[in-house]
Parts: C-alpha cells; sequence; structure tokens
C-alpha cells in the first residue's frame, strides 16, 4: 500500500509554497540596490520567461496549440488587450480540437 497524501492537505502545501516564493522575491529585493542594470534585467525578465514558456509549445505542439499561439500573437498585436488574446486563443484551440476530434 503507497503513502497516502489527503487532496486539501496538499493543496495547502502547494499554496503555502508559491506563496512563499513569490513573498521570497519581495524579502530578497530589500537587499538588491536598484541600478539601472538590475531594472534593465527585471525588465527583460518577463519577456524571458514568456519565451521560455511558448517555444517548447511553438515547436512541439500539436497543430491546434500552434493555431492558438498565432491568434494570441495577432490578437495581441491588433488589440493591445492580454484577456482578449487569450479569451480568443483558447477559443481557436477549442474550436479547432472539436472540429479534428469531429
Amino acid at each position: 500500500m503507497g503513502l497516502s497524501v489527503d487532496v486539501p492537505t496538499a493543496l495547502l502545501v502547494m499554496a503555502l509554497v508559491t506563496f512563499a516564493t513569490r513573498i521570497g522575491g519581495f524579502v530578497m529585493m530589500i537587499w538588491v540596490p536598484l541600478s539601472p542594470r538590475v531594472q534593465r534585467f527585471l525588465e527583460a525578465l518577463s519577456g524571458s520567461v514568456l519565451v521560455a514558456m511558448v517555444l517548447p509549445l511553438a515547436i512541439q505542439g500539436d497543430l491546434a496549440s500552434k493555431l492558438a499561439l498565432l491568434v494570441a500573437t495577432l490578437t495581441m498585436l491588433t488589440s493591445r488587450n492580454v484577456v482578449a488574446a487569450i479569451s480568443a486563443s483558447l477559443l481557436a484551440v477549442v474550436l479547432l480540437r472539436a472540429v479534428i476530434s469531429g
């Protein structure tokens, strides 16, 4: 018989770890002087994280995933609205997968 973990306990632990890592970044920045170099690094960080998350999907994803990325990109370029881009890409992937699966 394997180790049994209570689901609410596991969710609580995961939430606490997530919270601790987010707060940890803010707490650590107390000791980092905000020089122009650090500021440029922090500004570039979000773009780097986005590329790291999206690139594997763009390379290895299925047709529906690639279509969703294309729709999200085009929607962002035209509307500059993150919610619209996410909504449009989700709709595109759901519709294409529904059509493909019959």
